[in-house]
């Protein structure tokens, strides 16, 4: 379990998010590799679905991240993504996957160096849980 890395998506709100993640590298702020971000147009507009999917394919972690409530360009994405995010919470739950492998976090444009942090401590975090219980079990069938 010493060498276990995770693996991360997280589904990243392309106003601010996404910039951070951006300004970060260009900043040359280091973070793990762990991640793989998806662009999205906005947190509001992620479909419970792809989340689900990420697990599935094996991911460890899920982080949702996208504007505070008073930057978001359509207005009432975080609120959306809220109650999404609520739903989605306890139908991770009902699958039997620990709460802390989904974050939901709010990074603006300008957090370059919290979207550097956020990927790191949710690093540290799955690593103490381990591999997801879903990558277990797709193995098992291949």
């Amino acid at each position: 379990m010493a060498d276990f890395e995770p693996k991360i998506v997280a589904f990243a709100c392309n106003w601010c998010t996404y910039a951070a993640a951006d300004l970060a590298g260009t900043s040359r702020v280091q973070y793990p590799p762990n991640v793989y971000i998806v662009r999205m147009m906005c947190s509001g507009m992620i479909n419970p679905d792809y989340v689900l999917r990420a697990f599935e394919e094996g991911a460890d972690g899920i982080i949702v991240s996208g504007c505070h409530y008073t930057d978001c360009h359509y207005i009432d994405g975080p609120v959306k993504c809220d109650a999404m995010f609520a739903k989605l919470k306890r139908l991770v739950h009902t699958l039997g996957l620990e709460d802390e492998r989904l974050k939901r976090e709010m990074i603006s444009t300008s957090e370059g160096t919290v979207f550097a942090r956020v990927v790191q401590e949710f690093v540290e975090q799955l690593k103490k849980l381990g591999p997801s219980p879903f990558k277990v079990k797709m193995e098992d069938l291949a």
